[in-house]
């Protein structure tokens, strides 16, 4: 499967298209809300193992609806040394297919269900990780490459 392409801005602020990329191995991680739990778990194990995906030339980037004043704070605050991409109107989401009925406090509610895209060079979806638990998963891609 072709990987959707997408244009959006980044923690920046500036606008990035993933198709800008052709040519590398990307993770696209998606993750529900900056400074949650388990999204800051989930970027600091790629934080922490971001030289092993580099020396692999994988580029990660982490998505969510989040806005790029809350990205930039994220990013700031955990030192992470990848993009982190806002899907402000869950465009992306929809297009990957990971905006989901979840039930949050007994209230059916649409959310972003963490999913994890590997994008081969030549733009296709070579694996996807659904429902993913943020602690240890890194490491699970990294094994997997």
């Amino acid at each position: 499967m072709q990987a959707p392409d997408f244009e959006v801005l980044n923690d920046a602020g500036e606008t990035f298209r993933l198709s800008s990329l052709r040519g590398h191995r990307v993770v696209l991680y998606f993750y529900p809300r900056a400074n949650t739990p388990g999204c800051t778990i989930e970027a600091q194990e790629f934080r922490d193992a971001i030289r092993r995906f580099q020396n692999k030339r994988i580029v990660v980037l982490g998505i969510s609806p989040d806005t790029p004043k809350a990205q930039a704070s994220f990013k700031a605050k955990y030192h992470l040394p990848f993009h982190l991409l806002c899907d402000q109107d869950k465009a992306v989401a929809k297009a990957y297919g990971v905006l989901k009925e979840k039930t949050m406090y007994g209230k059916k509610v649409m959310g972003i269900e963490r999913t994890t895209f590997v994008i081969g060079p030549d733009g296709r979806v070579e694996r996807t990780y659904a429902q993913v638990t943020a602690k240890g998963h890194a490491e699970e891609i990294l094994c997997a490459l």
